[in-house]
């Protein structure tokens, strides 16, 4: 496959001239590949609303939050690799491989699910490899990083991210429709439904998309990332809200049955609505960042997020449902944004570094270049952290609810004391009274970069 060769989103005449189009087809069936990433990733956050007593299932809510918690793990730590492999291979590639080796779990599942009697360990390697989907993440992001310029970073990552996390509302609606059409006894039918989307998007990723060499990056450059403090004041922030979206999206159904005790049918028809509403604000949230600035939105949107949490807390004791959906789904539109602003801040905070260093005597091309070359690496250790909050989340929940009680309580307070950390966090560090010597000040300014 040939490559783009001299592209350079900064270059305004290029752009006008057609480099905003093709920027704009690479972002179209990337979005469509990380939308089915996403769908196989949370995949069997659905099946498991489905393996009841009975159906022949026997798990209890403790193995079930298993089930979920492993892909996500899984998905976390192939963002690393996955990033690395599309600055070698190129985004077209990459995707079309990343794509069609989803078939692969999603045959597996449909298959073992109508199963009675299976062993726990086989669904946990199936939900592992059900992981691959949340690698496309990285590599999509890092991939569009390289199509568009600063400028325009913030909407078009918050569109492509938020294209894919609507894959985690599409699949529980895909269920919702399968259980009002056919019951509950017949999960298969949700994984048929992706094997002919997974062939398409390939064929389409493989017709349309191009390999860019922008994309390409010297070999190091997670190391050099990972060596950096901002990568890791970024992960914390990313941990809040993306973990959380995630987290939350896979668990609502669990969480719903165990507070309130509610059948399948009815959970997954309120399960959709958070992932929905929290995919749809994710490029308002970068869209907000552009003219506003990364940190004040993601300082205002953790603010958002505490609030939210208080609520839940209260609607719980006071046992009531539709207070306590209501809650959930204002934390998603919250994370939704705050992951759209929290990735505006990684190119900004290393453009605002580069033009330090330019005023400093260094040359301009190579400031940026690194700038940019961090920047990706960054989008993949954060999104690699980030999704590990999500399984950390379902850890908690399980532990919250091993007791018997059927309480969240002790995991909210737990999500309020994190929650709090990031508003420390992003008030000392990317949003000091007085300009940091580090080059930090104030990256609200990033809304110029």
């Amino acid at each position: 496959m040939g490559w783009l060769t001299g592209w350079d989103p900064e270059d305004e005449d290029a752009w006008n001239r057609g480099g905003h189009r093709v920027a704009r087809r690479n972002l179209v069936y990337s979005v469509l590949s990380e939308h089915v990433g996403f769908s196989v990733w949370t995949l069997w956050s659905v099946l498991v609303l489905f393996m009841s007593p009975e159906i022949g299932f026997g798990f209890d809510p403790g193995e079930k939050f298993l089930l979920v918690a492993v892909p996500t793990v899984v998905g976390s730590l192939l963002r690393l690799p996955y990033s690395a492999a599309v600055t070698r291979f190129g985004g077209r590639s990459w995707t079309v491989f990343a794509t069609a080796v989803l078939l692969v779990p999603t045959m597996l599942a449909l298959y073992f699910v109508q199963r009675p009697g299976t062993p726990l360990w086989v669904f946990l390697a199936i939900a592992a490899l059900a992981g691959l989907g949340g690698g496309n993440f990285a590599s999509s992001m890092t991939n569009i990083t390289a199509f568009y310029p600063r400028r325009r970073q913030g909407w078009a990552l918050g569109l492509n991210a938020g294209g894919g996390n609507l894959g985690v509302a599409a699949v529980q609606l895909v269920g919702l429709a399968v259980v009002s059409v056919v019951g509950t006894a017949h999960p298969s039918h949700v994984a048929a439904v992706y094997l002919p989307l997974i062939v398409a998007v390939a064929l389409l990723a493989a017709w349309k998309m191009d390999n860019v060499d922008a994309v390409r990056t010297a070999p190091g450059a997670q190391r050099e990332a990972a060596r950096d403090r901002d990568t890791w004041w970024i992960c914390i922030l990313y941990i809040g809200t993306f973990g959380s979206f995630i987290g939350y999206g896979v668990a609502l159904g669990l969480i719903l049955q165990n507070e309130f005790g509610i059948s399948p049918l009815e959970a997954v028809g309120y399960t959709f609505l958070g992932p929905l509403l929290g995919s749809l604000s994710r490029p308002l949230g970068g869209r907000l960042a552009d003219r506003l600035g990364g940190a004040r939105v993601t300082y205002g949107n953790f603010l958002g997020m505490a609030a939210g949490t208080i609520v839940l807390l209260v609607v719980s004791w006071v046992n009531s449902f539709g207070l306590f959906v209501a809650g959930f789904v204002g934390l998603f539109v919250l994370s939704g944004i705050g992951n759209g602003s929290t990735y505006k801040m990684i190119p900004a905070v290393f453009a605002r570094r580069a033009e330090d260093e330019i005023a400093a005597g260094q040359d301009t091309a190579t400031a940026f270049a690194r700038a940019r070359r961090l920047s990706g690496a960054v989008v993949a250790i954060a999104g690699a952290v980030g999704g590990l909050g999500g399984a950390a989340i379902n850890v908690v929940f399980k532990l919250s609810y091993a007791d018997g009680s059927g309480s969240g309580t002790p995991a909210f307070l737990a999500f309020l004391a994190y929650y709090a950390l990031c508003v420390l966090l992003i008030r000392t560090v990317y949003l000091p009274r007085k300009p940091a010597a580090s080059g930090h000040a104030d990256v609200a300014e990033e809304a110029r970069v």
